[in-house]
This record gives C-alpha cells, structure tokens and sequence, in this order.
C-alpha cells in the first residue's frame, strides 16, 4: 500500500514537471518551476544588492564610509551611494547629548561613589553634575577609542574632584558655583583636547549641592540663615547710611561756609583795627601829646557817650566840644554829631 501510494504521488511530480505519466523525464528540457525559481532568485538578489548600495543621512546624523578598511567621515545629509558588501557604513548621533554624575536617573537615588567629594576645608559633601556633550568628529568617535564615553565620564570625574577639593565648602554650597562650574569646563576642555576622542563637551551644571548627613545639613541651612541675616543687616546699615549721608555732608558744608565766613570776618575786622592803629601812630608821631589827650577823649566818650569835652585855653577862652571827632578821620560812632565849638576859633584849632 505504501509502495504504491509513494508510486502515485511520484507519478503525479513528474507530470507536474513536464515528465510523462509514465515517471520518464526528457532530459535538457527546462521546466516551468525552475524559471519562476530562477527569475526569484535573481530578483532577490537585485533587491538585495539595491538596499545595500544606498544608505540616508539624517539632519542630526554623520556617518563613517568604511572602504577595505579605512574610514571617511560623511557631513552631508540626504541619500549617498555605496559599494553593496564592499563599503560599510556606521552612523554617529550628533545631537546634544547628557548623562548625570552622583545621580542616578534611572533608579532616582543619589550614587554616594560619585557624589561624595571633600572640599579644601576637609568637609564632605554631596555634588550631583550634568554633563552635556556631543561628538565633534564621528571617524575619531569611532575609532580613536574603544570606548569614549566612559572616557569622558573619568575625566570629568577627575576634574570634578579636583577643583572641588580647591574650594571651600561655603562656596560649594552657595556664592561659588558659577565660577566651580567654568574652572571644570575648562579643564575638562582641556583634557579633552589631549585626549582627540572625537567628543566635544558642551557644558557642566552643578545640579544639586547639600551636605552628606541630615545634622550637618541642618547645621550649614543654619549657617546660611546667619549669612542671609547679616546681608540683611548691612543693607539696612547701607541704605541708613546713604539716607544719612546727605544731611549730613550739608550741615558739614554749612559749618564750613560759617567758619569761612567768621574768618574772612574776622580778618577784615583785623585788618581794619591794623589801619586805625597805623594811623594813630601817625598822629601820634606828628605830635603826641595832643594824640594822648585825644586818645582819652574818645575813650571817655565811647564810655560816656553823654560827655561834654571843656577846655579852658590860657587866655581864659572856653571851648566846648560835643562830640570829638576821631582825628584818624574815621567816625566810630554812627550816632556821633558834628563837633559844637565856642570861643575864638584860632584857639580851637591851636587847643584840640
């Protein structure tokens, strides 16, 4: 039963393929089947051979053409060319790109190995960073190293850890950031720069800065109350001081403008009593016993300003004299009137 069955559907096969029902086969002559399998082979082939002879370049892409060996490095996006099974070609993300050091964003948790650093002032702390970067050359990306991301994460590790280390930990907390922040991008430029990975550091944050423990923690917000009091306290001395200050400069402008006053005043005042005294040495050079007499005149006047000068001549003449005129020909006396005479007049100009 087998035998024939086998038989059967041997039979059927070869009538299929163009034999005879009998199961004899001409030989040289090709069947239907076998040119549909060849011209699906073939097409394969072609279409095989057409997607490896092509590849595209996007916006955010560059990509390295591998030829026996060596690579070149392809900028332009769009649709390139290759040789199929002869020209490899790797592509290379250059967007911006980031990975966190002392936190870990898949878990959410703080990576204490990476974190924790120790300032100039030996205290510990905690620093989390952001590093941005992108790849600048995608055949030394590719081939300069085996590995360039784990590079780049050592050195900017190392250069955290050391710039860190030269600040105290005030600064790490507050005012110095800014400035940590360019001293590691430089220096991680830098070390880049050495190194010729093919990756370009972009720019590194600090995150987050905050102390290792929960009492220190507590301790350093203390700390930074404190500070934010006394910036309170000397705003308030300065804005006090400026409200102050021009009041002040004015009354002190005021008190010298009185004293400048007073001393031209009293220069003046010297100056004149130089000058009558000047004067009255001169009168009293000409003739001084008139001057002396005159002298005690007019100082009985300015002390009785009521006086009545009598003079009684040799001749028995009288002269009054109400009041004395100042023979230095100045009236000290605004309310002085001209000089009242009786008696011969050439014996008051003789007898002052």
């Amino acid at each position: 039963m087998r035998n024939d069955s086998f038989r059967n559907w041997k039979n059927g096969f070869e009538t299929m393929d163009g034999g005879r029902s009998n199961g004899e086969h001409t030989p040289g002559k090709k069947t239907p089947f076998g040119k549909i399998f060849g011209i699906a082979a073939l097409v394969l082939v072609l279409l095989i051979l057409g997607l490896n002879s092509t590849y595209e370049i996007k916006e955010q892409e560059q990509a390295v053409l591998i030829t026996l060996g060596k690579a070149q490095a392809v900028t332009e996006p769009g649709l390139h060319f290759k040789i199929p099974f002869i020209q490899q070609v790797r592509k290379v993300n250059t967007t911006i790109q980031g990975f966190a050091i002392g936190y870990n964003t898949e878990h959410n948790e703080v990576n204490e190995e990476e974190s924790l650093m120790i300032t100039s002032d030996f205290n510990f702390i905690d620093v989390d960073f952001y590093v941005e970067y992108r790849y600048s050359d995608p055949v030394k990306a590719l081939y300069a190293s085996q590995n360039p991301m784990d590079i780049l994460r050592n050195i900017s590790q190392s250069c955290i850890r050391t710039v860190i280390g030269s600040y105290p930990v005030d600064d790490v907390l507050t005012t110095g950031k800014n400035e940590i922040q360019s001293s590691i991008k430089e220096m991680i430029l830098k070390r880049l720069a050495d190194q010729d990975i093919g990756i370009q550091l972009v720019n590194i944050t600090i995150q987050d800065s905050e102390p290792p423990t929960t009492e220190v923690m507590e301790a350093f917000k203390a700390v930074e109350t404190a500070k934010q009091g006394k910036e309170t306290a000397l705003n308030n001395a300065n804005k006090y001081r400026n409200e102050q200050l021009p009041s002040a400069q004015a009354r002190a402008d005021g008190i010298i403008k009185d004293a400048e006053a007073q001393k031209t005043e009293r220069i003046n005042e010297a100056t004149a009593q130089v000058a009558r005294f000047n004067a009255m040495y001169e009168e009293y050079i000409k003739n001084p016993v008139v001057t002396r007499q005159r002298m005690f005149y007019e100082a009985m006047e300015n002390v009785l300003p009521d006086l009545k000068v009598i003079i009684e001549s040799s001749d028995g003449n009288m002269q009054t004299i109400y009041p004395l005129e100042s023979f230095t020909g100045s009236n000290d006396d605004d309310t002085s009137q001209p000089a009242q005479t009786t008696g011969n007049a050439a014996d008051d100009t003789q007898n002052p």
